[in-house]
């Protein structure tokens, strides 16, 4: 079961009438990203990316989603230039994943039947090593 379906669910729950975004803090300045409809069926899979490509991306939206999660508290400033976002108040429960929503996903048999982690980049000893052998190079 995805963090960000979760979130989503969340955010219909707490009365969403249309699109859905879940942004959760990927932290190194990052953000976590999913859109889901008003049935709660993914329109963007789940990504990381900046939050100014983000806010680029929510501009080319038509109608603004509903937002919440831990990413859009922090990066509230870049997200709601995007074309009319609005964003709830930092201690609004949108923001919180539950396990209710993971839980009743998993009832209806949304998600995998594996139980494989989902990395949307590199892990960071992978990054490292990297970095490592590029010094080690020159």
């Amino acid at each position: 079961m995805s963090t960000l379906d979760a979130l989503g669910a969340g955010v219909g729950e707490a009365g969403a009438s249309g699109e859905r975004l879940a942004v959760l803090d990927g932290y190194r300045g990052e953000v976590f990203v999913a859109l889901y409809d008003a049935g709660g069926s993914t329109l963007w899979e789940p990504a990381v990316m900046r939050p100014e490509a983000l806010a680029e991306r929510l501009g080319r939206l038509l109608t603004p989603p509903s937002v919440g999660g831990s990413g859009a508290i922090r990066f509230r400033d870049e997200l709601e230039g995007a074309g009319g976002i609005r964003i709830p108040d930092d201690a609004d429960p949108v923001h919180k994943v539950a396990a209710r929503h993971i839980c009743a996903l998993a009832a209806v048999g949304t998600g995998s039947d594996s139980l494989e982690p989902i990395y949307l980049r590199p892990p960071d000893a992978e990054r490292w090593r990297e970095r490592d052998s590029f010094q080690r190079s020159d």
